[in-house]
Order: structure tokens, then sequence, then C-alpha cells
């Protein structure tokens, strides 16, 4: 199987991140959102840059499909390197509250820095920034508690920016998730390809359930990244053979009985399965 580079910058994203930079000026606040199955992969690479200094609130969503020993040891590292993480499952809305009141705390500081300069306190805009899929506008909804913003799980939903007033101490700001236009990590953009982090458009499907279950394997001694040695087996009725390094073979065996031999179908019901954590709640980046 041919080697095919995993890289999406639609015109969308390209627009998107041109009006970013035109509001970052009218923003006090941001929210940096992470996917917590891959909090490395989904860490963009420009953000500090275009912050400038500005006060940020790490934010990890979707804390509810890894572990508790990924969780412990992710809260560690990134405490361990200077950033206070704020869990949450924006589905669910677990940990939205807490989220909340530090995003008013911090906007409290910001208001009596203000008020020391000599001007008045306003409602504090907070943007919420990430790559595609990893929950913005779902966050946006929990905080709010409605649905004021287009959410799926599915990159590219959100395609413009919007202001959304949150009480009077918050202004948030949804918009569309912003990649690097070329993505330099190929391992970290496979990440996002099996995460949904990505537009489908951007990768093979094929190629990346073969490398998905090749990850599976190299992970599994990993007590954090929570796989269950048969967790292949159990779901598919299908061994994965681990002394045999391709496994389209797999992918073979697993369409020819449950998608009428198409792997393609086969590749997409096994990416949407681990998606929807039936393989259990598991980690592709551990600390």
């Amino acid at each position: 199987m041919n080697k095919q580079l995993i890289q999406w910058y639609p015109g969308h994203i390209a627009k998107a991140e041109k009006q970013l930079k035109e509001h970052l000026n009218k923003v006090d606040l941001v929210f940096e959102v992470r996917d917590a199955r891959i909090p490395l992969a989904t860490s963009h690479p420009y953000l500090q840059k275009w912050l400038r200094g500005k006060k940020q609130i790490l934010v990890i969503n979707r804390k509810d499909m890894i572990n508790i020993y990924a969780h412990q040891a992710w809260d560690k590292k990134l405490r361990a390197d200077g950033k206070v993480p704020w869990w949450c499952d924006a589905k669910a809305g677990t940990g939205i509250h807490q989220l909340k009141q530090a995003a008013i705390r911090a906007g409290q500081e910001l208001n009596q820095r203000r008020l020391n300069r000599g001007m008045k306190n306003r409602a504090i805009r907070v943007l919420t920034l990430g790559f595609p899929n990893v929950g913005k506008s779902a966050l946006i909804n929990r905080l709010v508690k409605k649905k004021v913003v287009s959410s799926s799980r599915k990159a590219g939903v959100t395609r413009s920016l919007r202001w959304v007033r949150l009480g009077q101490d918050l202004d948030l700001l949804d918009a569309p998730g912003v990649l690097p236009p070329r993505l330099e990590d190929q391992n970290a953009a496979l990440k996002l390809a099996i995460c949904d982090d990505i537009g489908q458009a951007a990768y093979d499907t094929e190629q990346v359930a073969i490398k998905f279950l090749s990850l599976l394997e190299k992970l599994e001694e990993n007590k954090g990244a929570g796989i269950q040695s048969t967790c292949i087996q159990n779901r598919y009725g299908i061994y994965l053979n681990k002394s045999i390094k391709d496994k389209s073979s797999w992918l073979l065996s697993a369409a020819e009985r449950h998608t009428s031999g198409d792997t393609l179908r086969m590749s997409q019901r096994l990416l949407d399965d681990f998606r929807k954590n039936l393989l259990g709640n598991i980690s592709l980046e551990l600390p």
C-alpha cells in the first residue's frame, strides 16, 4: 500500500484563520480546546505566536473517552509544564460549571486591571480556539445552556465566526477549527484522522484503519492507554495476529465476515467504533 500524506487545509479554514487574526485584538481570554485522546496532536503549533501573551485557559475535552490512568498522567504532566488543565466532557456537561467559574474569575482579574487604568468594566471576550471537531461548539452550547451554535462530531461543521453572550460576564466567540497550512508531523496527523479531528477528504480511510490497528498493538503494553488485549477479537470475532506486521490481512478477513468483503466499509466501521468508545476508553497519546 502506497504511503499517502495526510493534509487538509480547505478554503473555509484559510478564511477563518484570517478572520481570527483580525479578531484577536478584540479578545481578552482564550479557551484552547484539545482532545483528551490526543492532547499533543491537538496542540496548535502557532497558538502562542497568535496569542502574543493573552491570558488563556487550557480545556481538555472528551475526558469521558480516556481512562483514569491517562487522565492522571496527563494532568500531572501538564501541571509540571506550568499549565493548568480544565477537564470536561462537553457532550454530557461534566466539568462545564468549573470551567465557567474559572473564566469568570479570569475575567474579574482582567476587569480589575481595566479599573486600575481608569477604564470601565465590560463583558470579557473569550475566543474558543482549537483543531476541528475537538468540541468547541458543544462547549459553548453547554456554557450557555442551550443550542446557540451548530455542533456535530464531524470536522468542518463550524465555518464562520460568531459571538455568543453568556450572561453579563462573558462574550464567547465560536470559531471554526484551525489547522496549520501543512501538517509536518504525520504521526500526529494520523491520530487526528483516527479521532475524526480532521476532514475525511484528508486521508485514505483504509490506510488509516490499518495504521490504527498497528498503533493499538504498539500501545497495548501501556496501562494508561486503556487497551484491552481482546477488544478487537471480542468486537469482530477475528484475532489480531501480532506476528503479522501487515494488518491489511485482518481488515480483509473482517470485511469478509462483516461487510460482504468491502474493506472500505469495514475500515469506516472500525474507526467509527473507536470514535464511539465501542472498543473501550483508549488514549492514543501518553506523556
